[in-house]
């Protein structure tokens, strides 16, 4: 199984990796640079898996790479996607030895932190394989990497939620508050977003589901419902209007996923993927 994401143009993603470059390099690397002559030592290396998991990033770290070298050839072995296993060799890099190991840290880190949401991401998706139910991200990411990190949930099998607050509406318990009320919320904003943005209503119980209903919103959020409670909501959805979207969200976890997708909502969403994976462990071995 093999999941490919979308990653930005080069013009969004070379700033960043140039910062997180110059992060590390600073002033310049003392140990390579007093070891090697810039350029003029040619080196071969390898990129090997410690753990076995869903490799995610490889493009980036060919990018980090030519940053520093333009000449310098990154060849995946594994696809991106793909599951490795422990002791595989995943990569092979050739060019000048200072950009390999000025290199080095940056494009490793950036592999491993998404290898590590993209394996998590994999365990999730294959629990509700079988079912129509997709596994959605949140914005629950690390500022600064949101971008990275839902390419990694896409590369692991996931759908992106919304990446920020200005791609969709969704209408939660402390702006109902704050409105006054679901319907004051539902058609106060109604009139003031642009064609096409989707409402999404956040719901608690069956009362709640009933007057999302009567305000015509776009997608359902059932949130921290019992699985009972979420199928009813259900069901009393698809009776009304079988073209709303229904959504689960709260407490997902690697063992209620599958009970919350068999009560039939189109998508679930956690943060779980991201806030709890582990980076998955590579080293680079100099030939």
């Amino acid at each position: 199984m093999s999941n490919f994401g979308v990653l930005p143009p080069d013009l969004v993603l070379e700033p960043m990796l140039r910062d997180w470059l110059l992060e590390d390099i600073g002033r310049g690397d003392r140990t390579t640079q007093s070891l090697l002559v810039q350029d003029l030592t040619a080196g071969q290396a390898q990129w090997v898996a410690k753990a076995s998991g869903v490799i995610a990033g490889l493009p980036l770290a060919a990018k980090v790479f030519r940053l520093l070298n333009t000449k310098l050839s990154f060849v995946p072995i594994v696809p991106e996607g793909a599951w490795c296993q422990q002791q595989e060799v995943i990569a092979e890099i050739h060019g000048a030895q200072d950009a390999l190991l000025m290199g080095e840290r940056v494009a490793l880190n950036i592999v491993m932190h998404l290898s590590g949401i993209a394996t998590l991401t994999r365990q999730y998706v294959e629990k509700i394989a079988d079912l129509p139910a997709q596994l959605v991200d949140t914005r629950k990411t690390t500022p600064g990497l949101r971008l990275l990190e839902k390419y990694a949930t896409q590369v692991g099998g996931a759908v992106n939620h919304r990446m920020g607050l200005d791609d969709a509406v969704m209408i939660k318990d402390n702006h109902i508050t704050a409105a006054g009320g679901f319907g004051e919320a539902i058609n106060r904003i109604r009139y003031q977003v642009p064609y096409p943005l989707t409402i999404e209503v956040e719901t608690e119980n069956l009362e709640q589901v009933q007057e999302a209903l009567e305000h015509k919103a776009d997608i359902i959020m059932l949130d921290n419902m019992s699985p009972d409670d979420m199928y009813k909501a259900v069901q009393l959805i698809r009776q009304q209007d079988n073209h709303i979207k229904i959504e689960a969200s709260g407490n997902i976890n690697l063992e209620t996923i599958r009970t919350v997708a068999e009560t039939g909502v189109d998508y679930i969403s956690t943060s779980a993927p991201i806030t709890q994976s582990r980076w998955l462990d590579l080293s680079m071995r100099l030939l």
